[in-house]
Protein backbone atom coordinates (compact mmCIF):
# COMPACT_ATOMS: atom_id res chain seq x y z
CA UNK A 1 0.00 0.00 0.00
CA UNK A 2 1.82 2.98 -1.15
CA UNK A 3 -0.56 5.92 0.29
CA UNK A 4 -2.30 4.20 3.46
CA UNK A 5 -5.71 5.76 3.96
CA UNK A 6 -4.29 6.55 7.96
CA UNK A 7 -1.71 8.51 8.54
CA UNK A 8 0.85 6.73 10.23
CA UNK A 9 2.41 7.43 13.52
CA UNK A 10 4.42 10.75 13.64
CA UNK A 11 8.87 10.48 14.27
CA UNK A 12 10.45 12.19 16.48
CA UNK A 13 11.51 15.31 13.40
CA UNK A 14 8.33 17.65 13.04
CA UNK A 15 6.80 16.47 10.12
CA UNK A 16 9.09 13.40 9.06
CA UNK A 17 7.29 11.09 7.58
CA UNK A 18 8.86 7.43 6.05
CA UNK A 19 9.71 7.42 2.58
CA UNK A 20 7.24 4.94 1.20
CA UNK A 21 4.04 7.48 2.58
CA UNK A 22 4.94 10.03 0.51
CA UNK A 23 2.39 10.52 -2.45
CA UNK A 24 3.77 9.86 -5.36
CA UNK A 25 3.20 12.73 -7.49
CA UNK A 26 1.84 11.73 -10.85
CA UNK A 27 0.09 13.45 -14.33
CA UNK A 28 -3.09 13.77 -12.32
CA UNK A 29 -2.39 16.18 -10.72
CA UNK A 30 -0.48 18.26 -12.96
CA UNK A 31 -3.61 17.72 -15.35
CA UNK A 32 -5.80 18.71 -12.34
CA UNK A 33 -8.54 16.07 -13.54
CA UNK A 34 -10.71 14.20 -11.27
CA UNK A 35 -9.09 10.88 -10.05
CA UNK A 36 -11.00 7.73 -11.39
CA UNK A 37 -12.37 4.64 -8.76
CA UNK A 38 -9.36 2.00 -10.09
CA UNK A 39 -6.85 5.14 -9.08
CA UNK A 40 -7.66 5.68 -5.37
CA UNK A 41 -5.94 3.29 -3.01
CA UNK A 42 -7.26 -0.55 -2.48
CA UNK A 43 -8.03 0.23 0.76
CA UNK A 44 -10.56 2.84 0.20
CA UNK A 45 -12.90 1.20 -2.39
CA UNK A 46 -14.29 -1.03 -0.05
CA UNK A 47 -15.76 2.73 1.66
CA UNK A 48 -16.56 3.99 -1.53
CA UNK A 49 -18.55 1.07 -2.92
CA UNK A 50 -20.25 0.63 0.63
CA UNK A 51 -21.05 4.12 1.24
CA UNK A 52 -22.17 5.59 -2.63
CA UNK A 53 -23.86 3.00 -4.08
CA UNK A 54 -26.59 0.97 -2.72
CA UNK A 55 -27.06 -2.68 -2.83
CA UNK A 56 -29.77 -3.12 -5.04
CA UNK A 57 -27.27 -0.82 -7.94
CA UNK A 58 -24.23 -3.29 -7.00
CA UNK A 59 -27.22 -6.10 -7.75
CA UNK A 60 -27.77 -4.93 -11.37
CA UNK A 61 -24.11 -3.66 -12.32
CA UNK A 62 -21.89 -6.57 -10.38
CA UNK A 63 -23.37 -9.92 -12.05
CA UNK A 64 -22.82 -8.48 -15.26
CA UNK A 65 -19.13 -9.04 -14.88
CA UNK A 66 -19.06 -11.74 -12.81
CA UNK A 67 -20.21 -15.18 -12.15
CA UNK A 68 -22.99 -13.98 -9.30
CA UNK A 69 -26.48 -14.64 -9.58
CA UNK A 70 -28.21 -10.88 -8.71
CA UNK A 71 -30.66 -12.99 -7.16
CA UNK A 72 -29.22 -15.90 -5.10
CA UNK A 73 -25.96 -14.16 -4.11
CA UNK A 74 -25.59 -12.30 -0.66
CA UNK A 75 -24.98 -8.71 0.31
CA UNK A 76 -21.59 -9.53 1.05
CA UNK A 77 -20.45 -11.88 -1.92
CA UNK A 78 -22.36 -8.96 -4.09
CA UNK A 79 -20.25 -5.87 -2.29
CA UNK A 80 -16.48 -8.27 -1.94
CA UNK A 81 -16.94 -8.52 -6.19
CA UNK A 82 -17.54 -5.03 -6.49
CA UNK A 83 -14.59 -4.22 -4.89
CA UNK A 84 -13.02 -6.69 -6.83
CA UNK A 85 -13.86 -5.05 -9.73
CA UNK A 86 -12.52 -2.12 -8.06
CA UNK A 87 -9.43 -3.12 -7.34
CA UNK A 88 -8.64 -5.12 -10.96
CA UNK A 89 -9.89 -2.11 -12.78
CA UNK A 90 -10.83 -2.84 -16.75
CA UNK A 91 -14.63 -2.83 -17.64
CA UNK A 92 -16.29 -3.55 -14.33
CA UNK A 93 -14.31 -0.84 -12.48
CA UNK A 94 -15.23 1.84 -15.47
CA UNK A 95 -19.07 1.02 -14.95
CA UNK A 96 -19.02 1.85 -10.80
CA UNK A 97 -16.83 4.95 -12.08
CA UNK A 98 -19.73 6.09 -14.53
CA UNK A 99 -22.87 4.90 -12.08
CA UNK A 100 -21.02 7.20 -9.43
CA UNK A 101 -20.30 10.03 -11.49
CA UNK A 102 -24.38 10.07 -12.76
CA UNK A 103 -25.58 9.66 -9.37
CA UNK A 104 -23.55 12.53 -7.75
CA UNK A 105 -23.63 14.60 -10.68
CA UNK A 106 -24.56 17.48 -8.45
CA UNK A 107 -22.49 16.41 -5.72
CA UNK A 108 -19.25 16.95 -8.35
CA UNK A 109 -20.49 19.96 -9.64
CA UNK A 110 -20.61 22.24 -6.10
CA UNK A 111 -17.30 20.70 -4.99
CA UNK A 112 -15.59 21.89 -8.39
CA UNK A 113 -15.51 25.50 -6.42
CA UNK A 114 -12.71 24.03 -4.01
CA UNK A 115 -9.47 25.28 -5.51
CA UNK A 116 -7.20 23.98 -2.69
CA UNK A 117 -7.77 21.01 0.36
CA UNK A 118 -8.93 23.67 2.96
CA UNK A 119 -11.77 24.74 0.91
CA UNK A 120 -12.38 20.43 -0.02
CA UNK A 121 -12.18 19.98 3.88
CA UNK A 122 -14.84 22.87 4.62
CA UNK A 123 -17.31 21.44 2.25
CA UNK A 124 -16.54 18.09 3.48
CA UNK A 125 -17.30 19.37 7.42
CA UNK A 126 -20.45 20.85 5.93
CA UNK A 127 -21.84 17.71 4.35
CA UNK A 128 -20.96 15.93 7.64
CA UNK A 129 -23.20 18.48 9.43
CA UNK A 130 -26.04 18.18 6.60
CA UNK A 131 -25.75 14.11 6.75
CA UNK A 132 -25.25 14.36 2.74
CA UNK A 133 -22.31 12.23 3.11
CA UNK A 134 -22.29 9.52 0.17
CA UNK A 135 -22.08 12.49 -2.37
CA UNK A 136 -19.55 14.83 -0.77
CA UNK A 137 -17.62 11.34 0.08
CA UNK A 138 -16.87 10.40 -3.45
CA UNK A 139 -16.92 13.74 -4.60
CA UNK A 140 -13.55 14.43 -1.87
CA UNK A 141 -12.11 11.14 -3.01
CA UNK A 142 -12.46 11.64 -6.70
CA UNK A 143 -11.41 16.00 -6.76
CA UNK A 144 -8.44 16.92 -8.17
CA UNK A 145 -7.26 18.83 -5.20
CA UNK A 146 -7.85 16.47 -3.01
CA UNK A 147 -4.18 15.36 -1.35
CA UNK A 148 -3.98 12.24 0.94
CA UNK A 149 -3.97 14.02 4.19
CA UNK A 150 -7.97 15.31 3.23
CA UNK A 151 -8.62 11.64 1.86
CA UNK A 152 -7.24 10.24 5.33
CA UNK A 153 -9.35 13.18 7.48
CA UNK A 154 -12.52 11.71 5.39
CA UNK A 155 -11.61 8.16 5.57
CA UNK A 156 -10.93 8.42 9.11
CA UNK A 157 -14.15 10.44 9.62
CA UNK A 158 -16.48 7.87 7.60
CA UNK A 159 -15.12 4.97 9.64
CA UNK A 160 -15.75 6.51 13.05
CA UNK A 161 -19.14 7.71 11.83
CA UNK A 162 -19.54 3.57 10.61
CA UNK A 163 -18.34 2.75 14.31
CA UNK A 164 -21.46 5.15 16.16
CA UNK A 165 -23.93 4.44 13.12
CA UNK A 166 -23.35 0.41 13.96
CA UNK A 167 -23.58 1.11 17.81
CA UNK A 168 -26.51 3.12 17.94
CA UNK A 169 -28.73 3.15 14.82
CA UNK A 170 -28.77 -0.56 13.65
CA UNK A 171 -32.81 -0.44 13.41
CA UNK A 172 -32.19 2.85 11.30
CA UNK A 173 -30.04 0.65 8.92
CA UNK A 174 -32.17 -2.55 9.09
CA UNK A 175 -35.07 0.28 7.70
CA UNK A 176 -33.03 2.10 5.43
CA UNK A 177 -31.56 -1.44 3.91
CA UNK A 178 -35.66 -2.23 3.95
CA UNK A 179 -36.31 0.98 2.26
CA UNK A 180 -33.61 0.34 -0.46
CA UNK A 181 -35.39 -2.78 -1.22
CA UNK A 182 -38.74 -1.35 -1.56
CA UNK A 183 -37.30 1.27 -3.67
CA UNK A 184 -35.53 -0.93 -5.63
CA UNK A 185 -38.73 -2.83 -5.74
CA UNK A 186 -41.35 0.34 -6.73
CA UNK A 187 -38.89 0.87 -9.43
CA UNK A 188 -38.68 -2.77 -10.91
CA UNK A 189 -42.64 -2.66 -10.59
CA UNK A 190 -42.55 1.39 -12.50
CA UNK A 191 -40.20 -0.14 -15.12
CA UNK A 192 -42.81 -3.30 -15.51
CA UNK A 193 -45.84 -0.99 -15.58
CA UNK A 194 -44.37 1.04 -18.36
CA UNK A 195 -43.41 -2.03 -20.10
CA UNK A 196 -47.25 -2.91 -19.44
CA UNK A 197 -48.22 0.70 -20.89
CA UNK A 198 -46.30 0.38 -23.99
CA UNK A 199 -48.33 -2.97 -25.11
CA UNK A 200 -51.34 -1.18 -23.92
CA UNK A 201 -50.46 1.75 -25.85
CA UNK A 202 -50.14 -0.40 -28.91
CA UNK A 203 -53.15 -2.25 -27.87
CA UNK A 204 -54.79 0.75 -28.18
CA UNK A 205 -53.62 1.59 -31.21
CA UNK A 206 -54.56 -1.31 -33.10
CA UNK A 207 -58.13 -1.06 -32.22
CA UNK A 208 -57.89 2.60 -33.18
CA UNK A 209 -56.82 1.89 -36.35
CA UNK A 210 -59.38 -1.29 -36.58
CA UNK A 211 -61.82 1.44 -35.43
CA UNK A 212 -61.22 3.33 -38.24
CA UNK A 213 -61.23 0.67 -41.11
CA UNK A 214 -64.49 -0.52 -39.76
CA UNK A 215 -66.17 3.14 -39.57
CA UNK A 216 -64.57 3.64 -43.59
CA UNK A 217 -66.14 -0.23 -44.54
CA UNK A 218 -69.78 1.12 -42.80
CA UNK A 219 -69.39 4.67 -44.83
CA UNK A 220 -68.94 2.94 -48.03
CA UNK A 221 -71.82 0.65 -47.25
CA UNK A 222 -74.17 3.64 -46.45
CA UNK A 223 -72.75 5.34 -49.39
CA UNK A 224 -73.54 2.05 -51.55
CA UNK A 225 -77.13 2.02 -50.13
CA UNK A 226 -77.90 5.59 -50.94
CA UNK A 227 -78.01 4.81 -54.33
CA UNK A 228 -80.71 2.66 -53.95
CA UNK A 229 -83.55 4.28 -54.42
CA UNK A 230 -85.92 6.11 -51.86
CA UNK A 231 -88.98 4.25 -52.96
CA UNK A 232 -87.44 0.92 -52.47
CA UNK A 233 -86.00 1.30 -49.39
CA UNK A 234 -89.80 2.91 -48.19
CA UNK A 235 -91.00 -0.77 -49.52
CA UNK A 236 -88.26 -2.51 -47.80
CA UNK A 237 -88.35 -0.70 -44.19
CA UNK A 238 -92.14 -1.13 -44.32
CA UNK A 239 -91.81 -5.23 -44.95
CA UNK A 240 -89.55 -5.28 -42.15
CA UNK A 241 -91.78 -3.70 -40.12
CA UNK A 242 -94.42 -5.94 -40.45
CA UNK A 243 -92.02 -8.43 -40.19
CA UNK A 244 -91.45 -7.43 -36.52
CA UNK A 245 -94.91 -6.79 -35.75
CA UNK A 246 -95.92 -10.52 -36.59
CA UNK A 247 -93.14 -11.63 -34.67
CA UNK A 248 -94.43 -9.77 -31.99
CA UNK A 249 -97.57 -10.23 -32.02
CA UNK A 250 -96.67 -14.42 -32.20
CA UNK A 251 -94.48 -13.56 -29.08
CA UNK A 252 -97.46 -12.25 -27.03
CA UNK A 253 -99.57 -15.61 -28.44
CA UNK A 254 -97.07 -18.10 -27.45
CA UNK A 255 -95.83 -16.01 -23.72
CA UNK A 256 -99.84 -16.35 -23.01
CA UNK A 257 -100.20 -19.92 -24.13
CA UNK A 258 -96.56 -21.19 -21.82
CA UNK A 259 -98.20 -18.97 -18.94
CA UNK A 260 -101.39 -21.06 -19.13
CA UNK A 261 -99.83 -24.13 -19.82
CA UNK A 262 -97.20 -23.15 -16.11
CA UNK A 263 -100.75 -22.33 -14.35
CA UNK A 264 -102.01 -25.80 -15.67
CA UNK A 265 -98.83 -28.14 -15.01
CA UNK A 266 -98.62 -25.65 -11.19
CA UNK A 267 -102.51 -27.15 -10.40
CA UNK A 268 -102.27 -30.83 -11.68
CA UNK A 269 -99.19 -30.90 -9.72
CA UNK A 270 -100.88 -30.19 -6.78
CA UNK A 271 -103.64 -32.12 -7.63
CA UNK A 272 -100.88 -35.07 -7.94
CA UNK A 273 -99.83 -34.36 -4.54
CA UNK A 274 -103.16 -34.39 -2.92
CA UNK A 275 -104.25 -37.69 -4.54
CA UNK A 276 -101.04 -38.91 -3.51
CA UNK A 277 -101.15 -38.05 0.09
CA UNK A 278 -105.02 -39.74 -0.08
CA UNK A 279 -103.89 -42.57 -1.46
CA UNK A 280 -101.21 -43.36 0.99
CA UNK A 281 -103.82 -42.30 3.93
CA UNK A 282 -106.04 -44.85 2.60
CA UNK A 283 -103.43 -47.67 1.85
CA UNK A 284 -102.83 -47.40 5.55
CA UNK A 285 -106.31 -47.20 6.37
CA UNK A 286 -106.23 -50.39 3.92
CA UNK A 287 -104.09 -52.37 6.02
CA UNK A 288 -105.48 -51.49 9.75
CA UNK A 289 -108.79 -52.95 8.18
CA UNK A 290 -107.55 -55.64 6.75
CA UNK A 291 -105.87 -56.59 10.11
CA UNK A 292 -108.83 -56.18 11.69
CA UNK A 293 -111.57 -57.88 9.30
CA UNK A 294 -108.34 -61.32 9.80
CA UNK A 295 -108.18 -61.00 13.57
CA UNK A 296 -112.09 -60.57 13.70
CA UNK A 297 -112.54 -63.61 11.61
CA UNK A 298 -109.86 -65.67 13.72
CA UNK A 299 -111.43 -64.67 16.19
CA UNK A 300 -114.95 -66.00 14.50
CA UNK A 301 -113.33 -69.57 13.74
CA UNK A 302 -112.47 -69.59 17.04
CA UNK A 303 -115.34 -69.24 18.56
CA UNK A 304 -117.17 -71.88 16.32
CA UNK A 305 -114.13 -74.57 17.21
CA UNK A 306 -115.31 -73.51 21.04
CA UNK A 307 -119.08 -74.29 20.04
CA UNK A 308 -118.30 -77.70 18.41
CA UNK A 309 -115.59 -78.31 21.16
CA UNK A 310 -113.11 -79.53 18.79
CA UNK A 311 -110.15 -80.66 20.57
CA UNK A 312 -107.84 -78.59 18.18
CA UNK A 313 -109.28 -75.49 18.20
CA UNK A 314 -107.93 -72.26 17.66
CA UNK A 315 -108.01 -69.78 19.96
CA UNK A 316 -104.62 -68.27 19.59
CA UNK A 317 -106.07 -65.45 19.10
CA UNK A 318 -107.26 -64.50 21.95
CA UNK A 319 -105.17 -66.16 24.53
CA UNK A 320 -103.50 -63.01 25.34
CA UNK A 321 -106.86 -62.14 27.47
CA UNK A 322 -106.43 -64.80 29.90
CA UNK A 323 -105.72 -63.23 33.16
CA UNK A 324 -105.42 -59.64 32.26
CA UNK A 325 -107.40 -57.16 33.31
CA UNK A 326 -108.15 -54.39 30.69
CA UNK A 327 -109.79 -51.15 31.51
CA UNK A 328 -111.47 -49.90 28.56
CA UNK A 329 -112.07 -46.38 28.39
CA UNK A 330 -115.24 -44.85 25.67
CA UNK A 331 -116.64 -46.51 22.76
CA UNK A 332 -120.34 -47.60 22.28
CA UNK A 333 -122.53 -49.68 24.73
CA UNK A 334 -122.96 -52.34 21.85
CA UNK A 335 -119.71 -53.28 21.39
CA UNK A 336 -118.61 -52.60 25.20
CA UNK A 337 -121.21 -55.46 25.80
CA UNK A 338 -119.86 -57.51 23.28
CA UNK A 339 -115.89 -56.92 24.50
CA UNK A 340 -116.97 -57.68 27.77
CA UNK A 341 -118.42 -60.60 27.08
CA UNK A 342 -115.36 -61.71 24.58
CA UNK A 343 -113.06 -60.79 27.39
CA UNK A 344 -114.31 -63.00 30.42
CA UNK A 345 -115.12 -65.98 28.48
CA UNK A 346 -111.16 -66.19 27.61
CA UNK A 347 -110.13 -65.79 31.34
CA UNK A 348 -109.81 -61.94 31.80
CA UNK A 349 -111.37 -58.94 33.35
CA UNK A 350 -112.84 -55.80 31.33
CA UNK A 351 -114.04 -52.75 33.15
CA UNK A 352 -115.69 -50.69 30.67
CA UNK A 353 -115.55 -46.62 32.09
CA UNK A 354 -117.82 -43.88 29.62
CA UNK A 355 -115.07 -41.53 29.80
CA UNK A 356 -117.39 -39.26 32.48
CA UNK A 357 -120.27 -38.97 30.66
CA UNK A 358 -122.13 -41.02 33.35
CA UNK A 359 -119.53 -42.32 35.35
CA UNK A 360 -117.21 -40.10 37.72
CA UNK A 361 -113.79 -39.83 36.56
CA UNK A 362 -113.10 -40.30 39.84
CA UNK A 363 -113.60 -44.15 39.28
CA UNK A 364 -111.37 -44.68 36.10
CA UNK A 365 -108.08 -42.91 38.33
CA UNK A 366 -108.88 -45.70 41.08
CA UNK A 367 -109.34 -48.62 38.70
CA UNK A 368 -105.96 -47.65 36.19
CA UNK A 369 -103.46 -48.73 39.00
CA UNK A 370 -104.03 -52.46 39.06
CA UNK A 371 -104.86 -52.62 35.28
CA UNK A 372 -102.55 -54.52 32.66
CA UNK A 373 -103.60 -52.49 29.53
CA UNK A 374 -105.69 -49.17 29.19
CA UNK A 375 -107.53 -48.76 25.77
CA UNK A 376 -109.28 -46.00 24.17
CA UNK A 377 -110.84 -45.73 20.78
CA UNK A 378 -110.17 -42.16 19.57
CA UNK A 379 -113.44 -41.95 17.87
CA UNK A 380 -115.60 -42.18 20.89
CA UNK A 381 -113.44 -40.34 23.58
CA UNK A 382 -112.94 -36.69 23.95
CA UNK A 383 -109.70 -34.90 24.39
CA UNK A 384 -110.01 -33.70 27.67
CA UNK A 385 -110.74 -37.32 29.19
CA UNK A 386 -107.65 -38.72 26.43
CA UNK A 387 -105.53 -36.03 27.75
CA UNK A 388 -106.03 -36.53 31.50
CA UNK A 389 -106.00 -40.61 31.09
CA UNK A 390 -102.42 -40.62 29.49
CA UNK A 391 -101.18 -38.29 32.33
CA UNK A 392 -102.40 -41.01 35.08
CA UNK A 393 -101.26 -43.76 32.90
CA UNK A 394 -97.50 -42.52 32.80
CA UNK A 395 -98.40 -40.74 36.40
CA UNK A 396 -98.77 -44.74 37.57
CA UNK A 397 -96.73 -46.56 35.05
CA UNK A 398 -99.67 -48.71 33.18
CA UNK A 399 -98.98 -48.99 29.76
CA UNK A 400 -102.03 -47.48 27.33
CA UNK A 401 -102.58 -47.60 23.76
CA UNK A 402 -105.19 -45.76 21.13
CA UNK A 403 -107.48 -48.20 19.04
CA UNK A 404 -108.08 -46.38 15.58
CA UNK A 405 -112.46 -47.10 16.05
CA UNK A 406 -115.02 -47.92 18.77
CA UNK A 407 -115.53 -51.40 16.93
CA UNK A 408 -115.13 -55.45 18.07
CA UNK A 409 -112.56 -55.72 15.10
CA UNK A 410 -110.15 -53.11 16.50
CA UNK A 411 -109.98 -54.63 19.70
CA UNK A 412 -109.76 -57.94 18.39
CA UNK A 413 -106.87 -56.84 15.81
CA UNK A 414 -104.80 -55.60 18.91
CA UNK A 415 -105.26 -58.66 21.16
CA UNK A 416 -104.06 -61.01 18.17
CA UNK A 417 -100.78 -58.48 17.74
CA UNK A 418 -100.85 -58.65 21.70
CA UNK A 419 -100.83 -62.15 21.15
CA UNK A 420 -98.50 -62.83 18.01
CA UNK A 421 -96.24 -60.70 20.18
CA UNK A 422 -96.30 -62.52 23.05
CA UNK A 423 -95.65 -66.03 21.14
CA UNK A 424 -92.68 -64.50 19.81
CA UNK A 425 -91.06 -63.29 23.00
CA UNK A 426 -91.99 -66.96 24.42
CA UNK A 427 -90.26 -68.93 21.25
CA UNK A 428 -87.52 -66.58 21.80
CA UNK A 429 -86.71 -66.50 25.46
CA UNK A 430 -84.31 -68.95 26.82
CA UNK A 431 -85.67 -71.65 29.51
CA UNK A 432 -86.11 -70.61 32.67
CA UNK A 433 -83.23 -70.05 35.61
CA UNK A 434 -83.42 -72.56 38.48
CA UNK A 435 -81.10 -70.34 40.60
CA UNK A 436 -83.12 -67.50 42.94
CA UNK A 437 -81.98 -64.70 43.69
CA UNK A 438 -82.74 -64.69 47.23
CA UNK A 439 -82.20 -68.57 48.47
CA UNK A 440 -79.86 -69.21 45.84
Amino acid sequence: MQTPPFQLARTSAPGARDACCQPAETGLRASRRRARLAELDSHLHCSVIGTCLSTGELRKLVPKFTDLDRYHASDLEIHHAAVELAIAGGAGAKALNKALDERYAGAIRRFDAARDPQTLLDLWNDALKSGDIPPAYWAVMSHPHSTIEVRQSAFGELHMLSHLVGAANRADIRRLVALEAENQGLKDKIDRQQARLLELSAERNASVRQSNEHALQLAAIGRRKADVPAAQLEAEVERLREKVEDGERRLALHTSRREAAEQRAMQEEDETRALRNKLGETQALLKVVQAECAALERATLDADDRLNARPDARRRAVEWLSGKRIVYVGGRPNSNAVLKSLVERAGGELIVHDGGIEDRKGLLAAALPNADVVLFPVDCIDHDSMSMLKRVCERHGVEYSPLRTASVASFVEFVGRRTASAQNTHASAPPPSAFCLRHG
